[in-house]
């Protein structure tokens, strides 16, 4: 049993950075990295993407902010502090094994300020479900904003969809229908970790009294402010490093919308932050909107890894915070 439970481990934290490097090894195989070098000392503004990570950090707080809030109608209090450490904390946590932060962080809070595990998992739910829906919102406003401008950009071309679809490759076709295999195969999990649930009373009741916590949150303008303030921010946090770039500066507000959207999209796949799903995505939708094929590439692999870092560096002060912190203890 033993045996077989670390098997499932392995595969869970080795599949997903498999899947993912396995993307970046097919876009990157005939890459020159020795022309990142360049880009990055003289090739980019830094100013701009320094000024894209308080949008980064914030959306981080307002999420733990939020969360607080979600908890105090199920007599669960957790301090502000704990509660946003512990959201850096799940972010660099997924780096390592994708998904494993929703845990972390219901974790963190059962050390420290001894909020139960599965409550806190019950609002976790709650939260993504309400950002599923916000997304999915902003994904048909997008569509709808953008017909018209794919309509322009094809009858100014002579573009059609079928010879943007001639341009993918076999190979492009495959990484397409893989991402959409993972996509089914973390439905399977999720659905079978919730079947796991449902077979312990007490653990349901708990995860139960978590999702319904949202009908008696007490400030509900404050909950919707939070919520629309986080996905502002990561979107700030994005559309800022374009002005990095002088091949991208130009492309606007809606090609920063659409990318950002499908991105979004992409990281569902569970590879490490998204790392090859986020690229492939990304550097697809650029390419559509004029940008050249390397410098599309130069835009993925320098943003999605200093924002990468960033959210590195976050868990390693959230590490080194709680360690000084002190733990609640309740009867």
């Amino acid at each position: 049993m033993k045996t077989r439970t670390f098997v499932n481990n392995v595969v869970k934290i080795l599949l997903p950075i498999t899947f993912g490097g396995a993307i970046l090894y097919w876009m990157y195989r005939d890459f020159d990295f020795k022309s990142v070098d360049d880009i990055l000392l003289h090739g980019m503004d830094w100013t701009w993407m320094l000024l894209s990570f308080p949008f980064g950090i914030l959306a981080q707080m307002f999420r733990g902010w939020r969360w607080r809030q979600t908890l105090e109608p199920i007599g669960e209090h957790a301090r502000t502090a704990t509660a946003v450490h512990s959201i850096f904390l799940s972010y660099a946590a997924s780096l390592v094994v994708p998904r494993i932060g929703e845990f972390t962080r219901c974790g963190v809070l059962k050390r420290y300020d001894g909020v139960s595990f599965s409550k806190a998992l019950g609002t976790v739910v709650t939260e993504r479900a309400i950002d599923m829906l916000l997304m999915a919102v902003v994904c048909v406003l997008t569509l709808l904003m953008q017909m018209r401008v794919f309509s322009t950009f094809f009858s100014r071309t002579g573009t059609s969809v079928d010879s943007i679809l001639g341009k993918f490759s076999a190979t492009g076709y495959i990484v397409t229908a893989a991402c959409a295999v993972a996509v089914v195969f973390l439905l399977h999990i999720l659905l079978k970790k919730l079947s796991i649930y449902n077979k312990v009373k007490a653990t349901f009741g708990g995860i139960w009294q978590g999702v319904m916590s949202l009908k008696s949150v007490k400030n509900i303008p404050l909950f919707i402010f939070y919520t629309v303030g986080i996905w502002v921010c990561y979107f700030l946090h994005y559309y800022l490093t374009f002005f990095c770039f002088d091949f991208t500066a130009g492309l606007g507000f809606d090609c920063a919308l659409v990318t950002f959207v499908v991105g979004s999209i992409a990281v569902i796949v569970p590879t490490p932050n998204g790392a090859g799903p986020w690229h492939f995505a990304v550097k697809t939708m650029l390419i559509l909107y004029g940008v050249a094929d390397n410098s599309a590439l130069y835009f993925v692999l320098i943003v999605h890894s200093v924002q990468t870092l960033l959210v590195i560096a976050l868990g390693i002060y959230s590490w080194a915070a709680l360690a000084f912190t002190r733990k609640i203890i309740k009867n």
